[in-house]
């Protein structure tokens, strides 16, 4: 299983309860992506540059769905039409949350992608993202709640999704 979503939505946070639930492993891109160049992906970002990142973030997203198990993903992994064909292949989950939430949970974080403005930079990347998590997902799973109780849901959604 593979969680989407805008930066702020809970995908790695509820990814590791939901494998806890499901007791299978938890794979976040954005480590794989740490594993590989020896960079968190705010520095490769700042560092290379978008394009360069977005190959390292596809590369990682392979990777990570050689695993069974749940899959959390950076924001944009959704920004190419490559990884959105691999997303379809998986049973895939868009997290999403207010706006409210989103610029409470990233106000502290560090998200280049974000500049200066959160605010701002989120409805962009909402405005220009949202069709690609419909295309890619299977179920939409509003994480406005707790983490727990938005691991539960997934985990209930997810019963037919085995992980070995």
């Amino acid at each position: 299983m593979v969680l989407v979503g805008l930066p702020g939505t809970g995908k790695s946070t509820v990814g590791r309860r939901v494998a806890a639930l499901l007791g299978c492993d938890f794979v976040d891109t954005d480590h794989l992506i740490r594993q590989t160049t020896g960079q968190s992906s705010a520095d490769l970002l700042r560092a290379k540059g978008e394009e360069y990142f977005r190959e390292q973030e596809f590369n990682s997203l392979r990777r990570a769905l050689d695993s069974d198990g749940v899959v959390a993903t950076g924001g944009g992994v959704v920004s190419t039409p490559e990884a959105r064909k691999l997303l379809k292949s998986a049973p895939t989950v868009w997290l999403d949350s207010s706006d409210q939430q989103l610029e409470r949970r990233v106000r502290y974080g560090d998200r280049p992608l974000l500049g200066t403005n959160p605010r701002k930079q989120l409805a962009v990347l909402r405005a220009q993202r949202t069709s690609w998590y419909e295309e890619v997902a299977r179920v939409k799973v509003m994480s406005n709640g707790s983490e727990a109780a938005v691991a539960n849901e997934i985990a209930e959604l997810a019963k037919e999704w085995t992980c070995e």
